[in-house]
């Protein structure tokens, strides 16, 4: 009857392969080749985030030494000496020492006037006060010009820095070769038709692109409002759609931009696409010859699933006799238990009388005496007996041993400590250096700092502190131990559940769900209580209060 279901089943199966054959190889080749998109594409999109963030802080770098470097000469030197035309080319001389980006240097009065120059054009005594850019370093303190020619027919910019001396205010003012935004940006071309620029807010090119405009044009470029961070788009510019990973620079309002073609970069996934046809068209095959050899390798499996059944609801049963045996062996230790302790108890009596009363000149003396040892003896046995009967049944109680909490504590975190300084985890110990020695069990309170110092690294991932402090309760005569993590804290609703058995916020595969439970159960067999308090958002703090040491 069995074999004959079987052979149905064998039938059905090879039908249903043999029907749906096509449609999870088509599913899983589509979803093969959108993860292979997906991945592909987030892969160029990275690399282009890569190459633009880069180049971002090397520019930016660039800038704010420039402008440190003005910021720190207008700071240290006095108006009087750099409106000297000697001192001021001795100051020049020294910057471009540290920089040939340096074309001239010149000081500015509040009045506009140019009061000493030093480079290769003749700029003293020109008026500046009615030029935007003088207004606005007034104001602001700082002005970073957009690249343009000027007078010099030389692509430069100019920083300006104002400083404040006693009553008047003056500007000094330096003209910055942009060439090394060329090379900067240059470097980072991509493949046969990839560009890079810089633009500022009205479009206009801060550097010559690859292809298609010059230096100093307004290109047709989409508006972009100011965005913090980086960002890959798709755009199509004069009818030509490019992939165009962008980031604004921090000091100056300049679209730094990397041009890349899709069709060049994303040439490998077309040909994985064709190749992943011919592996679909070849797995059809493989699936529809292998339909009846999968039907018979399913009903194989299927009758040794049964073979085993049976012998697991054997091996279940044979579990729960076990079981109840425990129990039966636990009731009956605890049932003799109490007489032995009567026994124990007069016997006690008994060697009592025999020292109180004068019975010693009784001809019977000595037997009494040996028969009291004999009953406190052989009670003694029977109890280790209980006590191994009662082992069966639960575990035995921890040992106990003298105890140094700091010590221990230090040595269990220790053994995290690799993993914590990888994650950017500082750990902070505020221990009490006199703190009492407690009665306790070594590895089973190891355990439980373990497992709390290893969910406090979980909670807070990366870059954060954890705070193991120590302390005395003279009130309660005990010791108490706070680990206070920086992590993400535990919502109320969870707070309640922390302790519950198989409970865990962790994915599948990551927490059993009884690293806590266990602990609660370990704190309270050694005589101690354990608690949390926690904020979502702010942190969770775990403290073990055990009994000091008499």
């Amino acid at each position: 009857m069995i074999q004959d279901e079987f052979g149905r089943l064998r039938l059905k199966l090879i039908a249903i392969t043999l029907a749906f054959s096509f449609v999870p190889l088509l599913s899983l080749g589509l979803g093969l080749y959108a993860k292979f998109y997906d991945t592909y594409t987030d892969k160029i999109y990275g690399n282009l985030r890569n190459l633009v963030d880069n180049k971002k802080v090397t520019i930016d770098m660039f800038l704010s030494e420039r402008v440190a470097q003005l910021s720190n000469l207008a700071l240290t030197e006095s108006y009087q000496d750099l409106a000297g035309d000697a001192y001021l080319e001795r100051i020049f001389g020294v910057l471009q020492l540290h920089s040939k980006s340096f074309l001239d240097l010149q000081v500015i009065d509040q009045n506009g006037l140019c009061v000493s120059y030093v480079g290769p054009y003749q700029l003293k005594g020109i008026d500046y006060s009615h030029e935007d850019w003088f207004r606005t370093v007034m104001a602001k303190g700082i002005h970073v010009s957009d690249v343009f020619m000027g007078f010099r027919k030389y692509p430069h910019f100019n920083i300006a820095i104002s400083r404040r001396e006693g009553e008047k205010t003056w500007v000094l003012r330096a003209a910055i070769d942009s060439d090394i935004f060329d090379t900067l940006v240059r470097t980072v071309q991509l493949g046969k038709s990839g560009d890079a620029f810089l633009l500022n807010a009205q479009h206009v090119l801060q550097t010559k692109p690859r292809f298609g405009h010059d230096m100093f044009d307004t290109v047709p470029f989409p508006d972009i409002p100011r965005f913090s961070g980086t960002r890959v788009d798709e755009i199509t510019v004069n009818g030509q759609r490019s992939l165009y990973a962008m980031t604004w620079l921090n000091l100056k309002d300049w679209l730094l931009v990397i041009k890349d073609d899709p069709a060049e970069e994303f040439l490998p996934l077309y040909r994985a696409r064709w190749l992943l046809i011919l592996l679909l068209s070849g797995g059809a095959l493989l699936i529809v010859g292998g339909a009846i050899f999968i039907a018979n390798g399913t009903v194989r499996q299927l009758i040794q699933s049964d073979r085993e059944k049976a012998t697991l609801d054997a091996s279940l049963t044979q579990s729960s006799k076990m079981a109840a045996l425990g129990k039966l062996a636990a009731g009956v230790a605890h049932e003799v238990n109490n007489p032995l302790a009567i026994i124990m108890e007069k016997a006690g009596w008994m060697r009592d009388l025999l020292t109180e009363e004068d019975i010693k000149a009784s001809p019977n003396f000595q037997e009494f005496e040996d028969a009291v040892t004999k009953i406190e003896f052989h009670v003694r046995r029977a109890k280790d007996v209980t006590h191994r009967l009662l082992g069966f049944a639960r575990r035995m109680e921890p040992t106990q041993e003298n105890l140094d909490v700091n010590l221990l504590l230090e040595q269990t975190r220790s053994f995290l400590e690799n993993e914590a300084n990888f994650r950017g985890i500082t750990f902070v110990r505020n221990y009490q250096s006199d703190l009492p020695h407690i009665e306790s069990d070594a590895s089973q309170l190891q355990q439980v700092f373990l497992n709390i110092l290893d969910n406090a690294i979980d909670a807070i991932d990366k870059n954060g502190t954890i705070t193991i402090t120590t302390h005395t309760v003279p009130e309660s005569g005990e010791v108490d131990i706070a680990i206070a993590d920086t992590g993400k804290g535990i919502p109320k609703e969870t707070l309640e559940k922390i302790f519950d058995p198989f409970f865990t916020t962790k994915k599948v595969g990551e927490g059993t769900g009884l690293g806590l439970t266990i602990s609660y159960s370990i704190i309270g067999k050694l005589g101690g209580r354990i608690k949390v308090q926690s904020d979502e958002g702010q942190g969770t703090t775990f403290h073990i209060s055990l009994p000091i040491a008499v």
